[in-house]
């Protein structure tokens, strides 16, 4: 007879010999450049390369940024809802895993009945008492088992991954609201000054006609900038609530539970170092999220290819049965068994080779996913690189449109105080310089907005070391 112990010696070495079915992973090459394009012929201004990547927002230097991007990750809904999906995928890895060990059960019962009917019974009415435990284990030689625990394993990895990526997009997404509320305030401190020069321009054409030395026409002409001013500082009123609402669902709070007090864009830019191209394999976790997914597609092929081979199953039930029950549990009534039984499916029109391939399709697909999330990676890193460029240029231009323009208000409004110029020199000089102010603003905050992109275009300060590794 052979017992427990030399039933599951034999299950534990048909385990050591088995194999696992199906091509072991190995990461696919992705398409990458020595250096980034756009870098060429150009240094960032402000290059901080010792900043703390964990709080990558802390390169601004905003005390009020730093204390909504903290709240991202404890209270933003999306985040929560990503980090319950990974806490989800965690578990059925532990489900997967379970599947490698036996399935233990006990079964008390108790069967009550009349046999006098049958031949030698002596009649009367018995009570069967029976306590059984059975086991089973289902010997994972081909490694279908593990091959789904490895496929479970990389889909909680995409979890994680995606749980990152979730956080950085919210926190990116704060950052970038944050900046347009803040080039809101700009604008209408801007605003607010225009309409204290146009008042004074509007004195200045008031005193000349009480003097008699201009018409109507020139006061009514300088009242229409004022009036459009104002205009623009309601809009920007709008704007600006909008924002702040944005940024209070981002933080997981109704809109009517924040307000930001009103301060200007900041004027400095800060730009991180790009490095080199293959780093974004291991900084950005879309890409980690699809490079696990490979992994998992990879794991399935093993699972399909499994079940071409035989199914081997151990059993064992051991128990007590007699009556009565201070008796059961007696050396005479011990019932036990060990069995083995092994199953294979002999015909199923091709499913099975149907199975195959569809997974290998699955693969396929999974590493065209991953080079394209590459590519697009690439491309969102030297967009914004070439942004910082050309909009650093585009800032130094607009600031001296700026001043000339400022000079240019100064200038006309003094030959029309002499008498030289008609009210209409004024308006477009003043129309002038209002727009360049407006469009310098606007590149500020356009400068800020793509620094927040290409930081988190890099991954933000995220690792792939950060992988929990399927666990």
């Amino acid at each position: 007879m052979i017992s427990l112990v030399q039933g599951a010696a034999l299950a534990l070495a048909l385990l050591a010999a088995g194999c696992k079915m199906g091509p072991h992973y190995a990461r696919p090459d992705a398409p990458a450049a020595p250096a980034f394009k756009e870098l060429a012929g150009w240094k960032p201004s402000t290059p901080r390369d010792g900043f703390d990547r964990g709080a990558w927002w802390s390169v601004y230097d905003d005390t009020r940024l730093d204390s909504l991007e903290r709240q991202v990750v404890v209270s933003n809904q999306n985040v929560l809802a990503a980090e319950a999906a990974y806490r989800q995928a965690k578990a059925l890895v532990r489900e997967a895993r379970a599947s490698l060990f036996p399935t233990l059960s006990v079964a008390p019962g108790v069967t009550r009945g009349n046999a006098s009917g049958m031949s030698g019974s002596g009649g009367g009415t018995r009570t069967q008492y029976t306590a059984e435990g059975t086991a089973s284990w289902d010997l994972d030689v081909w490694g279908r088992i593990r091959r789904q625990v490895e496929s479970q394993a990389a889909a909680a990895e995409v979890s994680a991954a995606d749980l990152a990526n979730a956080q950085l997009s919210a926190q990116g997404s704060l950052a970038t609201d944050y900046f347009e509320l803040r080039s809101a305030d700009s604008l209408a401190r801007l605003l607010r000054d225009t309409l204290v020069a146009y008042d004074h321009a509007l004195r200045i054409t008031q005193n000349q006609y009480d003097a008699g030395t201009v018409s109507r026409a020139d006061v009514l002409a300088a009242q229409v900038p004022v009036q459009s001013a104002q205009a623009l500082l309601v809009a920007a009123g709008v704007a600006r609530a909008q924002y702040e609402h944005a940024i209070a669902v981002l933080t997981g709070h109704p809109p009517s539970d924040l307000t930001i007090p009103e301060a200007p864009l900041a004027t400095a830019v800060p730009v991180v170092p790009a490095g080199v191209p293959s780093a974004l394999l291991e900084r950005r976790p879309d890409i980690a999220a699809a490079e696990r997914t490979m992994k998992a597609e990879n794991a399935l092929i093993g699972v399909a290819i499994a079940a071409y081979y035989p199914d081997i199953t151990l059993t064992a039930v051991f128990g007590f049965a007699g009556d009565p029950l201070a008796n059961v549990f007696n050396a005479a009534n011990r019932v036990w068994s060990l069995g083995a039984a092994a199953s294979e499916t002999l015909f199923q029109g091709g499913y099975q080779t149907a199975a195959v391939a569809a997974a290998r399709a699955g693969y396929d697909n999974a590493v065209a996913t991953y080079r394209q999330t590459v590519l697009s990676a690439f491309q969102q890193v030297e967009d914004d690189l070439s942004g910082l460029r050309i909009l650093q240029r585009q800032a130094e231009a607009e600031d001296a449109l700026v001043s000339a323009a400022r000079r240019a208000v100064d200038v006309m409004l003094n030959e029309y105080q002499a008498g030289t110029v008609a009210y209409t020199s004024v308006i477009t000089e003043q129309e002038q310089l209002l727009s360049a102010q407006q469009a310098a603003l606007t590149v500020r905050q356009n400068r800020l907005v793509d620094s927040v992109a290409l930081i988190q275009a890099l991954g933000g300060g995220w690792d792939a070391k950060e992988l929990p590794l399927g666990k």
